[in-house]
């Protein structure tokens, strides 16, 4: 009997070991070498890799030798420097050709048609990585940014609400509100003839304050530990996901591996404050509901489909690291980014002050009325989004075989979307795609939803876009009615990626308030 039972626990102890040995093989030996197979058989190659780390040292040696220095004046002409790797392997291999991310082949596709196919037609065939996913699993965890398939659509109907027409008028009044206040406070600190203030703090100040109430009805105090916290797991996740192609390296006991999960527990431990004062108010009886905002709507879900699994308090802690990053980040570098280039183009700066304060009234305060009529605005906006783009790339997953263009893509490979290169292409844009001209924007020559991405495309579009453009629109309305701002002398330009797009020293600006 004894026996027996030690026979049958060395049987499934060896089964497993063998489903291990085999599943580790087929995924890092066996399925990339049949996609290299099948897309070189269509023509479509690229840098020989190297064994485990594919093209990874090459691209981190460009990437380092481009950014060495900063740019020795103010220009838009970043592809080399942020993409150097693009540049030099399109120019030998064409607008798509495979890189290796240690042993995940990933294609680089420039060609806006098939892009816009890809993007349309394949969502419920495409998606986030495996690596991906593990390498955002600490620091935004599964949330709608990651979700796939299923998971997906329901992560994307259940938020959808909050994104909702009647919810974002409601949020105009916390967004002028919050901006008022950095107004009076910038004001006190310049004085009344003006003076250096670094604008990209500022603006990232502001909009953690605004999503922060908007979406978790919390204050800018709690906001701030979580994206500080998040800023830094952001960076220990970035430099743990470079040793993603050894196999098992997730459970390394590293100095990069025990910080994340450290820094992950204090992050959620404050999310769970502020969603068990939520659960609190409801249990003692002093509200009815749980809020109207994001975190109500997913809590009100968590409770009333119990039994259909659909939301636990993890993932809604991963919604929540998910909307407190994207809904903060990727604005606030907007609004720097575009503070930059109208300090350095006074003569925009001047067009759009003049049509805030005839549309808007000399307050400048603009009402969710009056936004659609801030047409040269949205045009300096646009503008902005193409010269730097939130996010340099934008990635998908083919999860079977599919037809894209003239191209059978495996299942299995990843589709690597250069977003800033196309932004800049002269083909698409013309002689002056490196040059800011929001005139552009003011024509039909282009097709918007062939070559400006930069909220992606299709159904898995950025579910927030409108929220973070009417923000834009209020927080710089308000800014430029109450202030001029030049270019300071000790402002060095030089544009980095920490998946983002972030000026490396701030944004220095002369700001001098305005009378009115």
């Amino acid at each position: 009997m004894l026996v027996a039972l030690l026979v049958s626990l060395v049987v499934i102890f060896v089964t497993l070991m063998v489903r291990v040995l085999y599943d580790t093989v087929s995924c890092y030996w066996l399925t990339p070498r049949r996609i290299r197979k099948m897309m070189a058989r269509q023509g479509v190659t690229g840098p020989s890799p190297r064994p485990l780390t594919g093209n990874i040292v090459e691209i981190a040696s460009m990437v380092s030798r481009s950014l060495a220095n900063d740019c020795d004046s103010i220009h838009h002409d970043i592809v080399d420097r942020l993409l150097p790797h693009y540049v030099a392997w399109s120019k030998q291999y064409g607008k798509r050709f495979i890189v290796w991310n240690g042993t995940e082949p990933r294609l680089v596709l420039a060609e806006t048609e098939m892009i816009k196919e890809l993007l349309t037609r394949h969502n419920a065939t495409t998606g986030k990585s495996w690596l991906q996913q593990q390498g955002a699993k600490s620091f935004i965890g599964r949330g709608l940014l990651m979700a796939n398939g299923d998971d997906w659509h329901h992560q994307r109907h259940l938020t959808a609400p909050a994104f909702s027409g009647d919810r974002l008028k409601g949020y105009a009044g916390h967004m002028v509100e919050c901006t008022r206040r950095m107004n009076e406070r910038m004001r006190k600190e310049v004085g009344a003839g003006g003076g250096e203030i670094e604008i990209g703090e500022e603006l990232h100040r502001l909009t953690a304050d605004i999503i922060s109430k908007t979406m978790f009805g919390s204050s800018y105090d709690k906001g701030k530990q979580i994206f500080q916290l998040l800023y830094t797991l952001q960076r220990l996740c970035a430099q743990a996901t470079r040793h993603f192609y050894f196999p098992g390296s997730r459970f390394f006991p590293s100095k990069y591996n025990r910080e994340i999960k450290s820094q992950k527990r204090e992050v959620e431990g404050l999310l769970m404050e502020i969603i068990q004062s939520r659960r609190d108010c409801v249990e003692i009886g002093r509200s009815s509901s749980y809020g109207n905002d994001l975190l109500g709507l997913l809590l009100d879900d968590m409770h009333k489909n119990k039994s259909k699994n659909h939301l636990n308090l993890q993932l809604i802690m991963d919604e929540c690291k998910t909307f407190f990053f994207a809904g903060h980040e990727t604005t606030a570098l907007l609004l720097t980014w575009t503070a930059m280039l109208l300090a350095g183009n006074p003569t925009w700066q001047d067009k759009v002050r003049d049509e805030v304060r005839q549309v808007c009234g000399p307050d400048g305060v603009p009402s969710v009325d009056h936004l659609p009529k801030l047409t040269t605005l949205n045009v300096v906006i646009n503008e902005s989004l193409r010269l730097y783009p939130p996010a340099t790339l934008l990635p998908r997953m083919a999860f079977e075989d599919i037809k894209l263009g003239d191209l059978i893509i495996p299942k299995g490979l990843a589709i690597w979307i250069p977003v800033l290169a196309i932004h800049h292409s002269e083909e698409l844009w013309g002689k002056d795609a490196n040059e800011f001209n929001p005139e552009r924007f003011m024509t039909k020559t282009f097709a918007p939803g062939r070559h400006f991405l930069p909220f992606a495309a299709g159904p898995r579009n950025c579910i927030g876009q409108t929220y973070a453009m009417m923000e834009a629109k209020i927080i710089l309305a308000m800014l430029i009615s109450k202030f001029s701002f030049t270019i300071s002398e000790n402002y060095r330009h030089a544009p980095v990626v920490v998946l983002t797009i972030k000026p490396k020293h701030g944004v220095q600006v002369i700001l001098k308030p305005l009378d009115s």
